[in-house]
């Protein structure tokens, strides 16, 4: 802002000299104040961007110094070194190893992880990642350490190697303050060597006897529908993870397991996905007397009921009465950890519990068994209605069955006149 300037009374023969120097005076000062005040508009405000219609000569400009070392000139900084100068005179990496060794099993494919623990991990994922930048020295601060400049991990990037040259490589990108206020970042490869080591589960497994807990899975029918079932079960889940040997039988399969753990967490899967019973027993191998310590080999016996989706069966009263008054006479529709039956005359379902079957076992009157089916060939259907009881509790639409009419021909009589 410019405020009016009034100059003092004068005697007449000196007003012209005094007007001239007040003339000068006023342009001069316009010209600071002019200049002062875009100055301290930058100043209060130093992120906004410069004006490319601005004169250079009106623009604030930055101090420089010459680097101690090679001489050209950068802006101040509390080294008063240029980058490349600062990059070559320090070693970002010192105490950092470029190198180290993982141990994987080459029967189970588990890495190694510390103190006997084996971990599964695929290659190129979060997990194998964090494993190998364990293995890393100097990554860490360690307790005692009182060397200055704390590493920072920025990044890590995986480099693709050939697969069979048993070789790992990390980009790691990390900063680390080599001055006082001064951080300097820089990227390094660091190549992890894969060795074969056995775990102790496959090392057991190639000795005899060195198995602590046995599982038994049977089911004593003929087709083995529901056990077919089971395997699938078993796989997609990998609840076989951790045994040391399968072998299989006529009615079922025998798992083997290092420790009672580890069968006990088998068994708890086959109890969520089959109604079954278990029987447990155990045998004394070795004992110490002076340390009172035992050796037991453990055995259990899971035996998986006798029905199989598609099966005919004729329930007890009692049974049919305590599962919603449903016919006796029904079909499974599908087996789970209870047993799901429908009325093929009615359509109303019921549930089985494990313990309710267990209590009074029955076997099936028809079996599903391929060798006793039939192919047909649907020619139409009509749906059919019944009367519906208004004082029934109404079902939802996803556990509704509706009947219907069907009108089949074997295969076998298609192309033949009656």
């Amino acid at each position: 802002f410019f405020f009016p300037f009034h100059p003092p009374a004068l005697p007449k023969n000196k007003s012209n000299n005094y007007n001239n120097k007040i003339k000068h005076t006023n342009i001069n000062n316009s010209m600071i104040q002019t200049k002062t005040m875009e100055i301290s508009s930058h100043a209060i405000n130093p992120f906004l961007p410069e004006d490319p219609n601005l004169q250079p000569s009106s623009r604030g400009t930055t101090a420089t110094i010459l680097c101690c070392i090679c001489g050209i000139s950068i802006s101040p900084n509390p080294s008063n070194t240029c980058p490349a100068c600062l990059a070559s005179q320090s070693d970002v990496t010192r105490g950092i190893s470029t190198e180290a060794t993982l141990h994987q099993c080459r029967g189970c494919s588990r890495w190694h992880q510390e103190a006997g623990k084996w971990i599964g991990c695929e290659l190129e994922s979060r997990e194998l990642m964090a494993l190998c930048l364990s293995y890393v020295s100097g990554l860490k601060k360690r307790k005692g350490d009182n060397s200055s400049g704390r590493v920072r991990l920025v990044d890590a990037a995986w480099v693709w190697t050939e697969p069979h040259s048993m070789r790992l490589k990390i980009r790691l990108t990390i900063q680390r303050e080599v001055v006082s206020g001064t951080i300097l970042q820089q990227s390094f490869i660091v190549t992890f060597i894969v060795r074969n080591q056995q775990c102790v589960e496959c090392q057991a497994a190639f000795r005899q006897g060195s198995w602590k807990s046995l599982v038994q899975v049977r089911q004593r029918v003929g087709h083995k529908r529901t056990f077919l079932y089971l395997e699938q079960l078993i796989l997609k889940h990998g609840a076989h993870r951790g045994c040391l040997s399968i072998e299989t039988f006529k009615d079922g399969m025998d798992f083997y397991f290092p420790d009672k753990g580890k069968a006990a967490r088998f068994i708890s899967f086959l109890e969520d996905v089959v109604p079954m019973k278990v029987k447990s027993s155990k045998k004394l191998i070795g004992t110490d007397d002076k340390s009172n310590v035992s050796n037991y080999k453990y055995t259990n016996l899971v035996e998986i009921c006798t029905l199989c989706k598609d099966d005919l069966l004729f329930l007890p009263k009692k049974l049919a009465l305590s599962i919603g008054n449903i016919s006796r006479l029904v079909l499974v529709k599908n087996v789970s950890n209870v047993i799901h039956v429908i009325d093929p005359l009615s359509g109303q379902t019921g549930n089985i519990e494990s313990d309710a079957y267990w209590r009074d076992p029955f076997r099936p009157i028809i079996t599903a068994a391929r060798t006793r089916l039939t192919r047909y060939m649907i020619l139409g259907k009509e749906p059919v209605f019944l009367e519906r009881n208004a004082s029934k509790k109404a079902v939802g639409k996803k556990q509704r069955s509706k009947l219907a009419l069907i009108t089949a021909a074997r295969e076998s009589d298609l192309g033949r006149n009656d």
